[in-house]
């Protein structure tokens, strides 16, 4: 057998925290050499997090992550260390390095730069043109960066003509829902077409509105999982490669010796990196937790990104809480759950603020809610402060029926509570609204969107109601009321109000949401599924003239493949209109 350890990190860095991403990186070299691994690997960027931003323009910004580097390679030893950086050469470069024995033995330079979505890296760096591989021992080596991997023709397909049986693949690669298995699959064929093992090292943790879930993958030479990372935590990722598959199964493949004939046409560079002779103590025996990792189930899945979500917000940003506005609803229900389990119940504090439409049953439920869960209620009226704008404004009103600047008025007072209590005692108010209200303009500004974190910004409202479903599932027992989950959705901003009076029913809104948000579909797409021009007509509408309070909402967790934000940037003066 022709084998190596391997140790994979996957850790949760934190962007601008140089010296403390070097502590953690040191500290999982220590662990992965205890292990007895040969090489181990950070994530991309994983001396300045992801994705630093413009902190990039910062020239001071790149010289101390340089130093960081510096830090980093006097901690290597024996132990092949691959790291994501910042390099600075004519331009900066996303970058790895590969080090050994203290040494800086070679850089790489990312070759493939997205530019789509929440990427914008073609705006910061320079796009790599080498593309090496390591001897190291008795086997060959490629090491590129996140986008490199998913062009077949890339880096990777190079790299395994010039020889690498690994091919070591660092990311930083944001979650959206079902992207775990469109990455398992493309991993997949591409270490089954080049027969190559690929060890795909994902970082994990919140950085603003992005999530990265970790699940670091390995990958055999016929397209097999042979290793899993936990999803949304951190884990150390240590398996020994066996290479004699990738061999045989070379001697098998005639078309590869053809392919291998026109690459010597190019350009590789081949680099050797000499061995150094070790202690001789035996490792410490290798665990098998993290190898036999399962994919968590759809839900829980997103439930567990927005726990990790919330629970990096408000730490990485030293908040010492949380206060939410209970209503007795559905979706502040959610938030409080989420909150309780990313924070701990003693650190999340509800705030109700009935007015007089506040019914009876809304009450109940959140005191219901607040004792399932262990929350803390402070209850705070708004009645008088109300009667009292109303009174103000009696005069330049008179004669006008009550309507939307009535209700607005309510849902912006307890705005203004929720700020008093943030800045009285330094905690985060973490918004309440759906990407459903979102996306048609169904929130207040400076009302129900005040705050600083809005944790289910990207869920659709019928999937507010599967999560909560499936959190009392989880936990045995009704957690979220069932009343809360069963009542017809309202504001309770004025007399018998639903949303309905405004809104078409969830299910059906959602879906038209969807197709024009996420999937893009023109009006004339949407008709085709089925829905009725009106219906589709108000819907959009709504939608593109609701950008202006988008843009003023605080920033949330992205879940889906099109959040609202750098996923979607559309203008808010604009005309155009396709219905």
């Amino acid at each position: 057998m022709r084998t190596l350890r391997v140790a994979l990190a996957q850790i949760n860095p934190t962007v601008g925290d140089l010296d403390g991403n070097v502590r953690k990186i040191i500290s999982y070299i220590k662990k992965s050499k205890k292990f007895g691994a040969k090489i181990v690997a950070f994530p991309e960027l994983a001396i300045t997090g992801y994705p630093p931003e413009d902190l990039l323009l910062k020239s001071q910004f790149i010289k101390d992550n340089l130093t960081a580097l510096k830090k980093i390679q006097e901690n290597t030893f024996d132990i092949l260390t691959v790291v994501g950086f910042v390099d600075r050469k004519d331009n900066i470069y996303n970058a790895a390095a590969i080090i050994y024995n203290k040494k800086i033995i070679d850089i790489y330079h990312k070759i493939y730069l997205p530019n789509y979505g929440v990427f914008d890296e073609h705006r910061y760096f320079q796009a790599g043109t080498r593309c090496p591989v390591y001897n190291f021992g008795d086997t060959c080596i490629g090491i590129n960066i996140c986008e490199d991997i998913w062009y077949p023709e890339g880096p990777a397909r190079s790299q395994t003509l010039a020889g690498a049986e690994l091919i070591l693949n660092i990311n930083a690669s944001p979650y959206s829902i079902g992207k775990g298995n469109l990455r398992e699959n493309m991993l997949s064929a591409r270490a089954s077409d080049n027969m190559v093992i690929v060890a795909y090292l994902n970082t994990v943790g919140g950085q603003d509105e992005l999530i990265f879930d970790g699940h670091s993958i390995i990958i055999d030479q016929n397209g097999k999982v042979i290793a899993r990372g936990k999803q949304f935590e951190e884990d150390l990722i240590v398996v020994d490669l066996d290479f004699e598959g990738v061999t045989v199964k070379r001697l098998h493949a005639p078309r590869r010796r053809h392919e291998m004939i026109k690459l010597e046409k190019t350009d590789i560079e081949n680099i050797n990196i000499p061995l150094r002779k070790t202690s001789g103590k035996k490792p410490t025996k290798l665990r098998l937790s993290s190898i036999s990792c399962s994919v968590l189930e759809p839900l829980q899945e997103i439930y567990m990104a927005l726990v990790l979500g919330t629970y990096d917000y408000v730490n990485k940003n030293g908040f010492k809480g949380v206060v939410i506005g209970f209503s007795g609803g559905v979706d502040s229900s959610l938030v409080a759950s989420i909150a309780a389990d990313a924070l701990g119940k003693d650190n999340v504090n509800g705030l109700f603020m009935p007015s007089p439409f506040t019914s009876k049953e809304s009450r109940a439920d959140v005191y219901a809610l607040a004792d399932n869960i262990g929350i803390k209620v402070i209850e705070v009226p708004i009645n008088s402060i109300y009667h009292r704008y109303l009174d103000s404004l009696k005069k330049d009103f008179r004669g006008l029926s009550p309507d939307i600047a009535e209700e607005n008025l309510q849902a912006r007072i307890r705005g203004n509570i929720l700020m008093a209590f943030s800045n009285k005692f330094g905690l985060l108010v973490l918004t309440t609204g759906n990407k459903s209200e979102m996306s048609v303009g169904y929130a207040t500004l400076y009302g129900d969107m005040a705050g600083g974190f809005a944790v289910i910004k990207d869920v659709p409202k019928t999937m507010v109601y599967e999560l909560c479903n499936w959190r009392n599932k989880k936990e045995g027992r009704t957690l979220i009321p069932e009343s809360i989950i069963l009542k017809e959705p309202t504001a309770e901003l004025k007399p018998d109000q639903k949303d309905t009076d405004t809104l078409p029913p969830y299910p059906v809104l959602d879906l038209i949401l969807k197709a024009y948000i996420e999937d893009d579909k023109s009006f004339d797409e949407i008709l085709s599924l089925g829905y009725e021009a009106e219906l589709v007509r108000k819907v959009i509408k709504m939608i593109d003239k609701s950008e202006y309070k988008r843009r003023q909402a605080p920033p949330g967790i992205k879940i889906t493949q099109r959040s609202f934000g750098k996923d979607r940037r559309f203008p808010i003066t604009n005309k155009y209109r396709e219905y």
